[in-house]
Order: C-alpha cells, then sequence, then structure tokens
C-alpha cells in the first residue's frame, strides 16, 4: 500500500456489531439496500397521509439525528425522511470506497428513484449542502424545493478555524490525529464538536450531551469511522478544485427549485460572508441569516428553520394546496429575536 492510500476497511458483511443507533421517540429506522450501497433512513409519521415528501442530507461526521429536531416541527407539511450517508450514521461504506461528492449525490439519487418518493423538498447541511446543490443541478425532476443549511461550498479564503477539518483531507493526518488523540475520551470529543459547530454550546441540553457522548463512543467502535471522516473531506477539497459544469458554483447557478439559504453568523467552519454569494448564485432565493448561530442551525434554531420553510412552502410555486401552510407558528415555530438570537430575511428571484 503506498503512503498516499488510506487504510482498507473490512467488507461491511463482517464488521463488528455495535452499539444501536439511538431512535427518537416517534421515529422509525430502516434499512434500504440499492445497487453499491445500504442506507439508513430515519423517518417520522406525517400529520396526515398525502403530505409530499422531504429528504434531508447530513453534514461531514454528522448522521441522520442531526435533523431530529427539525422533523416534528414539519410534521404537519411534509412527509420526512432523513438518511445516513454511505460509511456515516448506521449506514455501512459503500461497496466501492467512493466517498466524493458525487458519490454521496449518486446515492441520494439512487434511493430517490428506487423509493419512488421524488420529486422531494430537499435539505442539506454543510457536506449535505454540496451534495443536495449537486442533486438539484443534475436531476431538478427530483426536487421540488432545497433548503440548504450552512452548505459547504467553495471559499477562496477559508477560515483559519475550518482548516483542521479541511486537514483530514490529507493523506495520513486521520491516522496521526487518531493517535494523537488516543487518550481522549468521548465526552472531551463532543466538547470539542460543539465548542466548532455551536454557536452557543450552552443551548445543548444534558440529555442531548448524554446522548451526543453515546453516539460518540458508538462511532468510535466502528472501524471505518476515520476512513469515512477523511475520504469524505477529501471529496469537499476535490470538489473545491473542479472547475467548468461540474463546478458547485456553476451548479449552483443550474438549480430550478426555490431555494432557502440559511446562515448562521458564528459558523466557524463555513464563512458567513459566503451567504451573499450564495444568494446571487441560487436564481430562486431567499436568505436567512441567524447572527447566533453556528453551523448546524437546524440543530441550534430548529423553530427558525421550520419558519423559514413554512414561508418558502407558502411562497413556492404549486405548493400552496401541499400541507397546512397558513399558521407558520403552529408547531412552535418562532421567529422572535427574543427566543432565537434573531433571523433576517431577504429574497432573490431572478430569471
Amino acid at each position: 500500500m503506498s503512503s498516499t492510500e488510506l487504510p482498507s476497511v473490512p467488507p461491511a458483511n463482517v464488521l463488528p456489531k455495535v452499539t444501536a443507533v439511538r431512535v427518537a421517540e416517534g421515529e422509525r429506522l430502516r434499512s434500504v439496500q440499492l445497487p453499491g450501497v445500504t442506507l439508513s433512513v430515519r423517518s417520522r409519521p406525517p400529520a396526515r397521509k398525502g403530505l409530499p415528501p422531504a429528504l434531508y442530507v447530513h453534514g461531514l461526521g454528522g448522521s441522520s439525528l442531526n435533523w431530529s429536531a427539525l422533523m416534528p416541527l414539519l410534521h404537519d407539511v411534509v412527509d420526512s425522511e432523513a438518511v445516513d450517508l454511505p460509511g456515516f450514521g448506521d449506514s455501512p461504506p459503500p461497496d466501492d470506497g467512493d466517498y466524493s461528492i458525487t458519490a454521496h449525490a449518486r446515492a441520494v439519487i439512487r434511493y430517490l428513484d428506487a423509493t419512488g418518493r421524488g420529486p422531494v423538498h430537499l435539505f442539506g447541511n454543510s457536506l449535505g449542502g454540496a451534495v443536495t446543490t449537486r442533486v438539484a443541478a443534475v436531476r431538478p425532476d427530483l426536487v421540488r424545493t432545497l433548503t440548504l443549511v450552512s452548505p459547504a461550498l467553495p471559499e477562496l479564503r477559508v477560515q483559519r478555524t475550518a482548516v483542521p477539518t479541511g486537514l483530514l483531507a490529507v493523506p495520513g493526518i486521520a491516522t496521526l490525529f487518531t493517535r494523537i488523540t488516543r487518550e481522549w475520551t468521548a465526552e472531551q470529543r463532543v466538547r470539542g464538536v460543539l465548542q466548532l459547530c455551536y454557536g452557543d454550546p450552552g443551548r445543548v441540553s444534558p440529555e442531548g450531551f448524554r446522548n451526543a457522548v453515546q453516539e460518540m463512543e458508538r462511532r468510535l467502535r466502528l472501524p471505518y469511522f476515520w476512513d469515512a471522516m477523511a475520504r469524505s473531506a477529501r471529496g469537499i477539497v476535490n470538489a473545491y478544485t473542479l472547475g467548468g459544469q461540474q463546478g458547485l458554483w456553476r451548479q449552483a447557478e443550474r438549480v430550478l427549485a426555490p431555494t432557502l439559504l440559511v446562515y448562521g453568523g458564528r459558523d466557524q467552519l463555513v464563512g458567513f460572508r459566503m451567504a451573499q454569494r450564495a444568494a446571487r448564485a441560487f436564481w430562486h432565493s431567499r436568505l436567512v441569516t441567524i447572527p447566533d448561530a453556528g453551523h448546524v442551525a437546524m440543530m441550534e434554531y430548529p423553530d427558525t428553520v421550520a419558519l423559514a420553510f413554512r414561508e418558502l412552502l407558502r411562497d413556492a410555486p404549486d405548493s400552496a394546496d401541499e400541507g397546512d401552510t397558513e399558521e407558520p407558528g403552529a408547531q412552535g415555530a418562532s421567529g422572535s429575536s427574543a427566543s432565537t438570537g434573531g433571523g433576517t430575511a431577504a429574497d432573490n428571484t431572478r430569471g
């Protein structure tokens, strides 16, 4: 094996058993086998039959659990499912070891094609934002609306706080990091993640922290955990270097679906300054900024994100009769600055 290669992992069918993934009350978890990948899908029953489908895609190092706070706030307007990307959550690694943005997008497309759920209201955070942008650009028939929370789109000047995450893409760094942090407890690791991803880690409840520690302990037992992290980080970096029609910004310009962009003012991974560029790139977009939010606004301020989506749904073409959108606050969605740290919105419709 050359020095630039990541260590191989055992096939998914011989991986050791680890602690079961947490399933919140009212949620269901199932496994879906597709060509080349097996995906774990988290769902929550909608308030009634016939609501339009929604699919949520998490970020680097995350899982479908990242959407558990938002899904119940939208159960009266969409039929929600959240997917674990290959190698994350409860999904085993892909058969071909490909963790590129294109491969992740291909897995999402295969799932939507196989289940016939499309077109869906598609959500993506961070890495998932890049993935869903590509899905919306190449398969517009599968997407009703697109909601991006701190999407990982190319930046020329990356924040210093994002550099360590980007370094995971460098061959050997993941192995070195695991050696350096061998003595770190799951609790220490979770505190570090919260400091990096949240605008205010103090918003995490004691129960939420305990659940995060339990999930971290589970992930660290997976022999492919760091491999999936490193290869996906490399996939992001590689996607940033692509030009032409494969470039993510060029693909953003090709998205036809009405798009909601959510950016946090305290985001340490995706520059807040990128919000205006994104608003210009996506043709039919509205921008919501949450000054006190970090990188995972749907976890920190789910009420604000839910309200913003309801407004997108209300104004999107052909969606007036899809679900109950007449009372945006019906499920506790609140956009008041007193409870959410504030949120500002701006529309950008071109074309």
